[in-house]
């Protein structure tokens, strides 16, 4: 009997997953910025062939002459106060900018998924720790203590940055993972893959997190757009990475004393810097709306 309730339950799910790809693959707003993603995705792991596109790829190839000359042919984006191609320097600014973005938010996840787990299938006293430990990182806003932090170290690499990111990330995720695991702890399934005497590593691996991390995963998409901001906020600030790291929040910061006469030093950056994080919303919109069942028809 139980060997048929998981049979059945888990069928339920799977028709339930295929019912979310169902919906997302005729949106034109998931396949859009997808691709762009797909794209920006393409230029962070190898930025070299796409900035040869226009003049010479390397950022750092600078000419004082031509300081801030708007765009000419073979440099689309102009020079910036060093003299140094903006084209190019936008394209490598993707690498650091998506890899914050990335790393933040698979470490803060990945925390998310061991603390809510173990808070929402669990329950009891360690129900009650974890979530007093998650309510204690709550408490500071995610970028007051992302610029406490930081003004402590010495370096402020990429990983450096992504991981004091991820330090305030994960308390939403967390919650999140508690909530979706407390509705799942219930099923049907769950209650016979226990009655079967499973242990519980395999309940939770096979049978619980599978089937409650999908809303977690919506979620954890707009994570990355919010943190590629708060890295690009922070560098702004001169809070968060520092030269000869190139990222578009360092060209952001550079443009602010020359916008007057030279804009395009902030414009192309700034398009950049919204055109990925609006894609990386766009998806997260949809697949939350697609995972929750009053959204499909």
């Amino acid at each position: 009997m139980t060997d048929q309730v998981l049979t059945a339950d888990i069928a339920v799910e799977g028709a339930q997953a295929r019912g979310v790809w169902a919906t997302v693959r005729r949106r034109v707003l998931f396949w859009l910025p997808l691709g762009v993603l797909t794209i920006m995705m393409l230029i962070a792991v190898a930025p070299e062939p796409f900035a040869g596109l226009f003049g010479n790829p390397d950022p750092r190839v600078c000419d004082l002459s031509r300081s801030v000359r708007p765009p000419t042919a073979g440099h689309p984006f102009g020079f910036d106060v060093q003299g140094c191609d903006v084209y190019a320097n936008v394209i490598h600014g993707a690498r650091a900018s998506m890899i914050v973005g990335l790393v933040c938010t698979a470490i803060a996840l990945g925390i998310a998924l061991v603390v809510g787990t173990l808070a929402g299938y669990l329950g009891g006293l360690l129900d009650s720790i974890l979530a007093r430990l998650t309510d204690i990182f709550l408490g500071f806003p995610f970028l007051l203590g992302a610029i406490v932090v930081l003004n402590t170290l010495g370096s402020r690499s990429v990983i450096t940055v992504a991981l004091v990111l991820a330090l305030f990330a994960w308390p939403t995720l967390a919650r999140l993972v508690r909530t979706s695991v407390r509705g799942i702890r219930g099923a049907e399934y769950v209650q016979a893959a226990t009655a079967m005497g499973l242990p519980t590593r395999r309940i939770l691996g096979q049978y619980v997190l599978p089937n409650a991390i999908g809303p977690v995963l919506a979620v954890a998409t707009l994570t990355v757009g919010g943190v590629i901001v708060a890295e690009s906020t922070l560098t702004f600030l001169g809070l968060g990475l520092r030269a000869p790291s190139i990222s578009w929040g360092l060209q952001l910061a550079s443009a602010q004393a020359v916008f007057q006469r030279a804009p395009h030093m902030l414009i192309y950056p700034s398009i950049f810097l919204a055109v990925t994080v609006l894609s990386l919303m766009t998806i997260g919109d949809v697949l939350r709306d697609a995972i929750n069942p009053r959204a499909r028809s």
